[in-house]
């Protein structure tokens, strides 16, 4: 075996198992939607809305974000906008939620992909390409290169945006989303927590 032809196999084979560890990856992520149930030193213990308790184990320097009230009306051209939605019986897709990214978070999860809010529904993440007024907002997404998704924003969807929280929001009761990661012995750990604070919860 030549050395060029080596170097061949060995970056596909590096290729390949980098792609492997992505899938893994991505099937240890874990959405956890509830409310507190107790939050000490580094563990935030959440009661799922599928009635379990989960031990977060939060990762060293954890960030918190909390989320304000948004109207589908503040929605404009070249905003990055994270919506999950679900196909619509006569076509098209309807957003079940949508967030506003603040400028510095934009390009954060671009993309489309499967979403667990309900059954079937899907996230987007992209850019405001174009907004349309048809019965409520229509908004086409851009991302990943030129792909694009039109999605119908009913009047009664909850729109938000990020906002500022501190650790101390974490109180018995208040409803949080995070996004976690399982590890191998079952443990779970997540790196930011959002929480409903001011009367507003997280919709996602």
């Amino acid at each position: 075996m030549t050395l060029k032809t080596s170097a061949i196999v060995l970056a596909t084979i590096s290729g390949l198992a980098g792609a492997s560890l992505v899938e893994a990856q991505a099937a240890d992520a874990v959405r956890i939607r509830g409310t507190v149930a107790a939050f000490a030193g580094s563990t935030l213990t959440v009661k799922t809305r599928e009635g379990a308790t989960d031990a977060i184990a939060l990762a060293d320097g954890w960030k918190i974000s909390g989320v304000a009230k948004a109207e589908a009306g503040d929605i404009k051209q070249g905003d990055f906008l994270g919506i999950a939605s679900v196909s619509k019986a006569d076509g098209g897709s309807g957003a079940l939620e949508v967030v506003i990214f603040p400028a510095a978070l934009k390009g954060t999860g671009e993309g489309d992909r499967p979403w667990d809010l309900e059954p079937n529904s899907r996230m987007t993440n992209g850019t405001v390409a174009d907004v349309t007024e048809i019965a409520g907002r229509t908004v086409t997404l851009t991302y990943d290169n030129g792909q694009k998704k039109q999605i119908a924003i009913p009047q009664t969807t909850p729109v938000v945006t990020f906002a500022p929280a501190t650790p101390a929001d974490l109180q018995p009761g208040a409803v949080v989303f995070v996004n976690a990661e399982r590890g191998s012995d079952g443990t779970l750990t997540a790196g930011r927590v959002v929480v409903g604070n001011n009367g507003v919860v997280p919709p996602m």
